[in-house]
């Protein structure tokens, strides 16, 4: 990626996630913003740290946050990274404050990327309607019933949205969400 190093450089990226976040899915995200030159972000209903997993029951890394939820703001930040991991993913749906963040970045019409069981809460922000997008298998009913076109690719650009199955997929992933923040 190094001829990409100053692809986002000056924009600020945010990972919405919590307790049981999937770790590749929040690391190399990471790592891969930092390589464009962009600046990552943990933002978090978390007061000060969050727990990761390996899988749903593997305990893995513990992650300072750096904004808390309930002060953080779309207008902040370039773009909006949703990992999955299924407590993660479970929990974050159901946040009202989760729902306003994620909801804020679709109507500023910045780019969003959730992967795995990140797509779940955008079905609880009405996102998913009319777009053709992917996720983790067993979030296919819930993202046909709310009026997706379910596809089974590694990533899925659809209107400023990026997604993805599982962390086999974080590569096409990763590059697909940096071009999109690259645009602007």
């Amino acid at each position: 990626m190094a001829e990409n190093s100053s692809q986002i450089s000056g924009k600020t990226i945010a990972l919405l996630v919590t307790d049981g976040v999937e770790l590749p899915e929040l690391t190399e995200p990471i790592a891969a913003i930092k390589a464009a030159g962009g600046t990552a972000k943990i933002v978090s209903p978390n007061e000060k740290s969050l727990q990761a997993m390996e899988g749903d029951w593997t305990h893995s890394d513990h992650f300072d946050v750096d904004v808390q939820l309930s002060s953080a703001s779309a207008g902040d930040y370039d773009g909006l990274v949703l990992p999955g991991g299924t407590l993660n993913a479970d929990n974050l749906r159901i946040n009202e404050d989760a729902q306003k963040f994620v909801s804020a970045f679709f109507e500023a019409k910045k780019p969003v990327a959730a992967i795995c069981h990140g797509p779940w809460i955008l079905t609880e922000v009405n996102q998913v309607k009319g777009r053709r997008l992917t996720s983790f298998p067993s979030l296919k009913t819930d993202l046909t019933n709310a009026g997706a076109e379910w596809v089974d690719e590694s990533a899925v650009v659809s209107e400023g949205l990026v997604t993805s199955r599982t962390p086999d997929d974080l590569e096409d992933f990763n590059k697909a969400f940096l071009t999109l923040v690259a645009k602007g």
